[in-house]
């Protein structure tokens, strides 16, 4: 075995720390200044983008063909669309994410004068005046305000507090580390991702773990609007492997137990050998998982290939119930991910090729054809 134990106390410390820190795509200043903070206590050198993304790399024993760990600090929120004139506001999702889920969040509007407390609520919030019509207002930001708890009866009052168009607003989480393992929160998608890439790094830097090349931990700030990891991959990277949420619903082979190893989502397959590299790795390492396909899902690694970086990709998951929604994981699937990750950044470089962006065809890839498929059947011993 090569992966190395995890601390769940940090893991679950760390998590939490993430989760108070409000971080809605757009408003990651904060939080990129706390993991900064944090990969110096840990004594783990990074860069950082005019942005903000963060490139922490751990050394290893060369630099070219070096591996990188993807995740994103930012998560869903909304901003004010408008000012209304009852002294509310409309608002405009940040990310895609169902105003349903909305409706009674408590909430926090980041004006340019400080910031205010707010209560996202249906149009018609009030069965006392509305009675039956509370359950038949359809579903949609259209049909949501922002109460803001501050003097504010019109929108000339909004104005006099300083509240504007295009403010930020982030959603409350709302927390609970259940005793259990399982944990219920809002943008666990994907704080539960960053906190499993430190929990490996913590890990790492413990065992004073040697890795045959550099490791890029790369943390990006605009996932959830379609900005991954293209602005922070330098070329030295020649496999990323992207650490996000999987999706426990019906039709889905997610589990919110082990490991979920995705084998394509909507921007089509990942790396055949890298996926199956990191499949067998759990094998070995006696790791509990299982593979996925996501069709309505695209994580990190799509921005990297679709600005045409030559990397091979993987996405490795935690099962989400209700993603997007009021989200809940289990303790397992994070332990779980960061063993994963320590295997994988201390294991062998199998293709040596890659530490070329190009060559020739000597010691390039094979993949099974069916003539072999059907060969190696031949010498399987038959079960009934």
């Amino acid at each position: 075995m090569t992966r190395l134990a995890i601390d769940t106390d940090y893991l679950a410390d760390w998590l939490a720390r993430l989760l108070a820190t409000p971080s809605p795509t757009g408003y990651t200043d904060t939080i990129v200044r706390d993991c900064c903070a944090e990969l110096e206590r840990l004594g783990v050198g990074y860069e950082i983008t005019r942005r903000g993304a963060i490139r922490a790399i751990y050394q290893g024993s060369r630099r070219k063909a070096a591996r990188a760990i993807v995740a994103h600090l930012d998560t869903l929120g909304a901003q004010v669309k408008g000012l209304k004139e009852n002294g509310r506001l409309e608002l405009v999702p940040v990310g895609h994410w169902s105003a349903r889920f909305a409706e009674g969040a408590r909430a926090t509007i980041f004006t340019d004068h400080g910031s205010y407390r707010g209560t996202i609520l249906p149009l018609k919030a009030s069965g006392h005046t509305f009675a039956d019509e509370v359950d038949t207002l359809p579903v949609g930001w259209d049909y949501v305000e922002l109460r803001i708890d501050a003097p504010a009866t019109d929108k000339l009052s909004l104005e006099k507090l300083g509240v504007e168009v295009g403010d930020m607003v982030a959603i409350d989480p709302q927390p609970e580390f259940v005793e259990n393992g399982f944990i219920v929160s809002r943008h666990l998608d994907n704080k539960a991702g960053v906190a499993v890439m430190f929990a490996a790094l913590d890990a790492m830097v413990k065992e004073g773990a040697i890795t045959p090349v550099d490791i890029h931990f790369l943390l990006t700030i605009a996932e959830e609007v379609g900005v991954g990891a293209s602005a922070i991959l330098s070329h030295d990277v020649a496999s990323m492997v992207a650490v996000d949420n999987g999706t426990t619903a019906p039709g889905q082979n997610s589990s919110e137990f082990g490991v979920t190893v995705a084998m394509a989502d909507q921007t089509g397959p990942f790396d055949y050998h890298l996926t199956r590299k990191l499949a067998r790795l759990c094998l070995e390492n006696d790791i509990r998982y299982q593979k996925d396909v996501f069709r309505h899902y695209r994580s990190d690694s799509a921005s990297a290939i679709e600005s045409g970086a030559d990397v091979r990709t993987a996405l490795i998951t935690f099962g989400v119930d209700a993603s997007h929604g009021y989200e809940r994981i289990h303790m397992h699937a994070l332990r779980s991910l960061a063993e994963l990750i320590t295997a994988y950044v201390t294991s062998p470089v199998e293709i040596q090729r890659d530490s070329k962006e190009l060559g020739s065809l000597q010691g390039f890839t094979t993949q099974p054809t069916e003539d072999e498929a059907a060969e190696e059947a031949k010498d399987e011993p038959v079960v009934l």
